[in-house]
């Protein structure tokens, strides 16, 4: 989306109905992806007593950063039309959508539109974490610590790649977020696992999935979201769209194989868990270059999220011992910086795998290109970790972050909501 929104004040007589109708069928599936697909894919991974906590997150998280959207994220992350805008957060112009009416166009599709499409962006982000601190954060520290975060984490960098901010005038090329989403969300998820320590048991406790056919289901539903992810980021029913839907799928496919393969070799047989987390990690890898490069690439970038992340999970889990409940980081997290380095070789017209459907005719300099993904890749690595950081620090404060031992073996479910998964 880098370089779209620079068209916002463009002008009613330029509407596009197949690009609304693209646009608005796009918002309902990245809507789709948090509820129901995210929701039922982390709610088969948990256990059994916290299967309804991990749904009401994302529900409620739907419900809450939509709202702190509406008031004050959009305007941080895309200002005001006709508005120059500072490299760092947006002006305040646009605080509760208060410049935007009926008319208003941001290129062929209604602004409104556009800003609904990035809302969807806005809640997912967050949702994301959940897979972080599943089964051991408070409910109520969660929501404070999901509105301060969008504020003053997501909606900024945004900003900085989508919104007229310093990385998107450097030249990084970021399709569906990368950095925007998938980098934040991961980075976010890694402080927030180290600051509230592991699960009670974990590592020699077996705390396998409660329900893997929920989270089949859940991955499937994100799979066909996905594509209003990324081929909704063409933000128009367009060449670019077509493209981007095929190479995000051709990625997914690749990363599940590739995983499934993984498993296999190395421990005799391929499991459903390991081959729709691959799928998620080719989804994830190819999201920032999905306008960018061609079939052949996306079929290197699955292939090469499937076992680059499969070895991630793994080195986190097994070797340093972090407990990221739903491996979040070393999915998304990793999978979102490959992705966003690899647009700097596969967009390349030395290489010639450059599908001509992305932003330009091509990248010339493959060497300054790549500096280019990796300044982005580490400012967003070091402001997200940086003021997660913080953000936690004050929510702790505030009201705690974790549940007591007592209430995590009796689980969120019960404690937090007065509730069960199931009656049987």
């Amino acid at each position: 989306m880098a370089g779209l929104f620079a068209a916002s004040g463009a002008s009613a007589d330029e509407f596009s109905g197949a690009d609304t109708a693209w646009v608005l069928t796009s918002t309902a599936l990245v809507l789709f992806m948090t509820i129901p697909g995210l929701s039922l894919f982390y709610a088969g991974l948990v256990r059994v007593k916290n299967v309804l906590s991990v749904m009401m997150q994302c529900f409620a998280l739907t419900c809450l950063m939509s709202v702190v959207w509406f008031v004050v994220g959009y305007t941080i992350a895309f200002g005001s039309e006709g508005v120059e805008q500072g490299p760092y957060i947006g002006d305040f112009g646009n605080i509760f959508f208060s410049a935007i009416t009926i008319d208003s166009m941001s290129g062929t599709i209604p602004t409104t539109l556009f800003a609904v499409f990035q809302m969807t962006f806005a809640i997912i982000t967050p949702a994301l974490i959940v897979g972080a601190f599943a089964e051991r954060m408070r409910f109520s520290a969660m929501l404070i610590f999901s509105t301060i975060w969008l504020v003053f984490v997501y909606s900024p960098v945004c900003h900085w790649v989508w919104g007229g901010g310093w990385l998107g005038a450097m030249g990084l090329q970021d399709f569906a977020g990368g950095t925007v989403v998938h980098i934040t969300a991961a980075v976010a998820a890694l402080v927030a696992a180290l600051m509230m320590g592991p699960r009670k048991g974990f590592g020699t406790v077996a705390m396998p999935p409660h329900n893997l056919a929920m989270t089949v289901a859940g991955a499937g539903m994100l799979w066909v979201g996905w594509f209003g992810f990324n081929a909704g980021s063409a933000l128009g029913a367009n060449n670019t769209a077509a493209m981007a839907m095929l190479v995000t799928h051709l990625s997914a496919a690749c990363g599940a194989l590739a995983w499934m393969t993984m498993e296999w070799v190395r421990h005799g047989k391929p499991s459903v868990l390991g081959i729709v987390t691959g799928m998620v990690a080719g989804l994830g890898t190819i999201t920032p270059a999905s306008g960018s490069v061609g079939p052949a690439a996306a079929i290197v970038i699955g292939l090469s999220a499937g076992v680059v992340c499969y070895f991630a999970t793994n080195f986190m889990r097994n070797a340093l011992k972090i407990d990221d409940s739903l491996d979040v980081f070393p999915v998304h997290g990793v999978g979102g910086m490959l992705g966003t380095l690899l647009i700097g070789v596969f967009a390349s017209e030395q290489l010639g795998l450059f599908s001509g459907n992305g932003f330009s005719d091509g990248i010339s300099s493959m060497g300054g290109q790549l500096w280019v993904q990796a300044t982005g890749v580490a400012a967003t690595f070091i402001y997200t970790g940086v003021m997660t950081f913080i953000i936690l620090k004050l929510v702790d404060a505030m009201v705690g972050l974790r549940i007591d031992e007592d209430e995590e073996n009796q689980g969120l479910d019960l404690v937090l909501h007065d509730e069960r998964g199931y009656n049987l």
